[in-house]
């Protein structure tokens, strides 16, 4: 359901992947039951000051207000809040968590972050990351890709800069190399922790071709604000294109985009 008038003039990234439309939802429902509680206590506080004036009072009681509504109104809030907690936001977060996609069509990469830049590294043909040695770390190879690895003779890697193909599948193995991170990418509606140590994946499907920002939502260092990365939604072709070309000056030897079908990824529970 494409219900977000009130997010959309809050200026919130627009979304552009296919389950943010169920998040956008909900957020829009929040916010219209948010206003209206602002505007309901608004003119219940108004209300007060106007009815209990010292003018209307000039004796003070001691006995205070009889009447039971304000309990019963706030024990509507707190239900309505667990119906939006329970049967909106919880079966969401179920699905992103444990319904990760299969098949052919899924294209499997990792977003490594470090301050303050983030890194990408894409399977071949043969759907396998290579091993990442932190002896072999440089400036021409920030992940520490071991090409004698035959399962990283064929592998991609890009900094700042992540492509994927419209309409299809993307799983992103996130990680760190140094302190905690956060992988952002506010118009796709996803974002997860990037934890030294741990291997964390989220995935979407992008529906809108386009540029969009990739941020670090979790504080990071001195300049944290500076991390940023860009998403290219391509099309088809397009990205083909580009994964030839960025191949070639990643050093990867197979030049072709044929994904095999991934392993399912193994989820490690985020904080």
């Amino acid at each position: 359901m494409k219900f977000a008038l009130l997010i959309e003039a809050l200026g919130i990234a627009p979304n552009a992947s296919q389950h943010g439309y169920s998040i956008d939802s909900m957020l829009e429902m929040l916010h219209w039951f948010m206003l209206l509680l602002f505007a309901g206590w608004g003119s219940f506080y108004a209300y007060t000051l106007w009815r209990f004036q010292a003018k209307k009072n000039p004796k003070a009681s001691y006995t205070g207000a009889a009447s039971h509504l304000p309990t019963k109104l706030e024990g509507g809030v707190l239900v309505l809040e667990v119906v939006l907690l329970m049967a909106f936001a919880a079966p969401i977060w179920a699905d992103r968590v444990s319904q990760f996609p299969t098949g052919p069509d899924v294209i499997h990469l990792r977003a490594v972050g470090q301050q303050f830049l983030w890194n990408f590294q894409y399977t071949g043909p043969d759907a396998k990351f290579g091993d990442r040695e932190p002896k072999l770390v440089s400036a021409s190879n920030p992940l520490g890709l071991d090409r004698n690895d035959p399962d990283a003779f064929d592998d991609l890697t890009a900094t700042g800069e992540m492509h994927v193909p419209v309409n299809r599948p993307i799983i992103v193995d996130v990680m760190s190399k140094d302190v905690i991170h956060d992988f952002c990418i506010p118009n796709m509606r996803v974002a997860q922790d990037a934890i030294p140590g741990s291997i964390i994946p989220l995935w979407f499907i992008p529906v809108k071709t386009g540029s969009y920002e990739i941020v670090c939502a979790q504080l990071c260092g001195n300049n944290h604000s500076l991390m940023k990365a860009t998403l290219v939604v391509d099309t088809e072709a397009d990205y083909e294109k580009w994964f030839n070309e960025t191949a070639k000056l990643s050093g990867a030897k197979v030049v072709g985009t044929e994904m095999l079908t991934p392993a399912a990824p193994t989820l490690v529970a985020s904080h």
